[in-house]
C-alpha cells in the first residue's frame, strides 16, 4: 500500500508539472469563446436584431413583378347578336399579362412607429437575456474552477495527514519493536494509514471529475489536462450600501423584466391604434395581351400605368379589438407583478449573499487560526508519542482534529468565493 501511495504521489506531481497552468481568468476567456449555452443565447439575440426592421413594423411598401401567360385549346360556339354563329372545336386562344404593383400602407393610426420602438425593445432585451446568460455562464465556471481548488486542496491536506499518520506508525513500531508499546496501538495506526490512503485515492477521483466537469463548461474534451491555482484568494469587499443602491439599474435579471414591462406597454398601443383608420396606396403598370383564332375579338391588348388609394375606418369589429385591448392590459398588469416580484427576489438573493459572504469570512478567519491549533498540538502530540509522554489514543485524536480542521478550512474559503462571485453576478460585475 505504501508503494501504491507513493507512485500515486508521483504520478500526480510529475502530471501537474506537465499540465498548462488554467487561471480563472483563462477559464472565462474560454468559456466566452467555446460555451455553447452562450452561442446559442448570442443567436437569439441576432434573432431580435435581424427582426428589428423598418419594413418588419410595416413602414415599407412592397414592390412585385408579376407575368402569367396562358394558352387554350377550347371548343367555341357562339352566337352573336347580328345573327351569325361561330364555332370552331379547335380554338387556339393566348393571353399573356405581366405587370409591377406597389402597395403602401401609409397611414395606420401610428402603429406600424408604435412596433418600431417595440422592435428596438424587443432587440433590446435580447441583449440584456444574452447578458444574463454570459453572467451565469461565468458564475459556473468561476465556481467549478473553484471546485477543483478545492478539492485539490482537500487532496493535499489528506496527504499531509498521511505523512504525519505514516510517523506514527514509525514511532509505534519503534516502540513495539523496543517492548515500550502495545502491538494493537501499532495495529490501529496502520489501519488509520491504510484508510487515509483510501481517502486519498477517492478524492483524486473526486478531482479528476471536478476537473472534467469544468472542462465540459468550457466545451471542451472532458479529459484535458491541466493545473489550476494552488490557493483561493479573497480579496473582495462589498460596500452594502453601494451594492443596494446600483441593485435595481445592474442586475440583468431585474432589466429584463424591466423590458417587458415596456413591450407590454407598447402592446397595449399597438393594439389600440387599430381603432384609427388607416390609408393603403396603390400604384401599379399593366400589360395584357390577348390572341384567339375564333370569336369576335381576335386581339385585345392594354397596357398603362395604375394608381389608387384604399381607405379603411374601422366601425364594428365584432367587438376583437376591445377584447385584445383588454387581454392586452391584463398581460401588462401581469408583467408589472412579475417585475415588482422580481425586484424583490432579487434584493432578497442580495441580501443572503452578503449575509452568507459576512458569515463565511468569519468562519474562514476562525478556522484559520483553529488550523494553526490543530497542526500544532499534533506536532506536540507527536513529539510526546516519540518521547513516551502521550497514548496513542491523545495522537489519533489530534491527527482526526486536524484533518477535520483542514477540511472545514478548505470548504470556508470555498463558500466564501462562492458568495463573492454570487454577489458579482447579482451586480453584474463578473
Amino acid at each position: 500500500m505504501k508503494k501504491l501511495l507513493f507512485l500515486i504521489l508521483i504520478i500526480s506531481a510529475v502530471s501537474s508539472r506537465a499540465q498548462t497552468l488554467l487561471t480563472p481568468d483563462s477559464a472565462a476567456r474560454i468559456a466566452l469563446k467555446n460555451n455553447y449555452d452562450i452561442h446559442i443565447a448570442r443567436n437569439a439575440a441576432d434573432i431580435d436584431r435581424v427582426n428589428n426592421t423598418a419594413g418588419n413594423a410595416g413602414m415599407l411598401p412592397e414592390i412585385g413583378i408579376t407575368a402569367t401567360d396562358l394558352f387554350s385549346l377550347d371548343h367555341v360556339n357562339q352566337n352573336i347578336s347580328d345573327g351569325s354563329r361561330v364555332t370552331s372545336s379547335n380554338a387556339q386562344a393566348n393571353q399573356l399579362s405581366a405587370g409591377v404593383a406597389l402597395n403602401w400602407t401609409v397611414f395606420d393610426g401610428g402603429k406600424m412607429f408604435i412596433t418600431k420602438r417595440k422592435l428596438n425593445e424587443i432587440q433590446a432585451l435580447g441583449e440584456i437575456q444574452f447578458r444574463d446568460k454570459v453572467l451565469q455562464t461565468l458564475y459556473d465556471v468561476y465556481a467549478g474552477y473553484y471546485n477543483v481548488v478545492r478539492q485539490i486542496q482537500q487532496l493535499k491536506g489528506i496527504r499531509e495527514v498521511i505523512r504525519f499518520n505514516q510517523e506514527r506508525v514509525d514511532l509505534l513500531q519503534a516502540g513495539f519493536n523496543a517492548g515500550l508499546s502495545p502491538k494493537n496501538d501499532l495495529l490501529q495506526a496502520q489501519i488509520d494509514l491504510h484508510v487515509y490512503q483510501e481517502n486519498a485515492i477517492s478524492q483524486q477521483t473526486v478531482v479528476l471529475a471536478s476537473q472534467r466537469e469544468l472542462n465540459q463548461l468550457l466545451s471542451r474534451d472532458p479529459e484535458v489536462q491541466y493545473g489550476v491555482i494552488d490557493s483561493i484568494i479573497i480579496d473582495f469587499h462589498p460596500d452594502k450600501k453601494e451594492l443596494l443602491q446600483k441593485l435595481f439599474s445592474s442586475n440583468t435579471t431585474v432589466l429584463s423584466f424591466q423590458k417587458q414591462v415596456d413591450i407590454a406597454k407598447l402592446g397595449v398601443r399597438e393594439l389600440k391604434a387599430l381603432r384609427l383608420p388607416s390609408l393603403n396606396l396603390a400604384a401599379g403598370y399593366d400589360f395584357l395581351h390577348s390572341d384567339n383564332t375564333t370569336g369576335t375579338v381576335r386581339l385585345t391588348q392594354t397596357y398603362g400605368p395604375q394608381v389608387g388609394g384604399t381607405l379603411v375606418i374601422p366601425i364594428f369589429q365584432a367587438g376583437n379589438i376591445n377584447r385584445q385591448i383588454h387581454v392586452a392590459n391584463l398581460q401588462l398588469e401581469s408583467a408589472n407583478y412579475d417585475f415588482s416580484s422580481t425586484k424583490l427576489q432579487v434584493n432578497t438573493q442580495l441580501q443572503l449573499a452578503l449575509t452568507d459572504f459576512e458569515n463565511q469570512q468569519q468562519l474562514l478567519q476562525i478556522e484559520r487560526e483553529n488550523s494553526v491549533l490543530a497542526k500544532e498540538n499534533l506536532t506536540i502530540s507527536m513529539r510526546r508519542l516519540e518521547l513516551g509522554q502521550t497514548t496513542a489514543l491523545e495522537v489519533r485524536q489530534a491527527q482526526e482534529s486536524y484533518q477535520e480542521s483542514l477540511t472545514r478550512l478548505t470548504n470556508f474559503g470555498y463558500n466564501t468565493k462562492v458568495a463573492e462571485i454570487k454577489l458579482k453576478q447579482l451586480m453584474a460585475g463578473l
